[in-house]
């Protein structure tokens, strides 16, 4: 995104820095992914937002070439360099490989540690730091892809999840649940659509304030929809440490929250989980965050 932007390489550096100095890592199997295709992105974008961010890119590849500007920006917070379209594709590759892996059992469930993030990328349109959907496309993939019937989806991030929503709303085999931080980033409609389930939430909330919302609105709610596989969009950036919010969540309150979606995988979708990272701007909030989250999910 550029120099000095908060959405910056060294976010996965400390992911992986906290594995190594705490061992987790040894503990978990790694696989590198391959790209999205096209084809497989127009399961969450239209066609031509995809096609005019591959041209963006082909026109900022010569541009750079011919010694203009490296970056070229999508709008005030989403920029791209050369080599976005490329780590775009991954990163959403990255969310179908592990649900392809996951429902084959080869996994009982995944954690995709990628750049960029996706929530806030809508079905034309790149915002948020996001250019595609990652979560949002292997909910869509594991239904129309896999023959999956019900999946939900899980949104932690402090920001609401504006693009998820604008591409599952309405769609009654998705499940959609998510609390944020409100009034905040984005400014968004939001959705009245019944697979909904939006816990917007004021600044300076706690961690067990925000459980005991979980346990009332989101758990029956889950219960009742049964499903068959559950995708986590994993934002860091409400831990009380993270400037980019105000909201007061510690690693406790995600590991918590984590153990309830755990069993409810057990219960209703044979364990399968694919969680893929958001946001979370403290190296070392979401570092520990992650750590945490890892911890449940592989059951270490």
């Amino acid at each position: 995104m550029g120099a000095g932007h908060p959405e910056c390489p060294q976010r996965l550096g400390a992911i992986e820095d906290r594995l190594l100095i705490t061992g987790l890592g040894d503990a978990l199997e790694r696989r590198e992914p391959t790209p999205a295709s096209v084809s497989e992105l127009e399961l969450a974008h239209g066609r031509l937002y995809i096609a005019s961010l591959r041209g963006l890119t082909d026109e900022l590849r010569e541009e750079v070439a011919a010694g203009g500007p490296t970056h070229l920006a999508l709008d005030p917070d989403t920029s791209i360099n050369v080599h976005s379209w490329e780590a775009a594709l991954l990163a959403a590759g990255a969310a179908l490989n592990a649900t392809d892996a996951v429902i084959a059992g080869e996994l009982e469930n995944a954690f995709c540690a990628v750049r960029p993030p996706g929530h806030h990328a809508c079905r034309d349109k790149a915002m948020g730091f996001c250019l595609f959907n990652n979560v949002a496309l292997a909910a869509k993939y594991a239904l129309d892809r896999h023959g999956l019937q019900r999946v939900a989806i899980i949104d932690f991030d402090v920001h609401h999840g504006n693009g998820t929503e604008d591409i599952v709303a309405g769609d009654e085999r998705i499940l959609m649940c998510s609390f944020y931080q409100h009034p905040f980033y984005p400014e968004w409609p939001h959705s009245t659509a019944a697979n909904l389930v939006n816990l917007p939430v004021p600044a300076y909330t706690k961690g067990m304030d925000v459980r005991e919302l979980i346990d009332a609105a989101w758990l029956p709610r889950l219960e009742a929809h049964r499903p068959e596989m559950i995708f986590i969009s994993a934002g860091f950036d409400a831990h009380r440490e993270d400037d980019l919010g105000q909201l007061g969540l510690v690693e406790q309150d995600y590991a918590w929250i984590t153990e309830q979606l755990k069993a409810l995988a057990r219960r209703h979708a044979q364990g399968r989980i694919v969680s893929v990272l958001e946001g979370g701007y403290n190296l070392s909030a979401l570092a520990r965050s992650v750590e945490a989250h890892l911890r449940v999910l592989a059951g270490v």
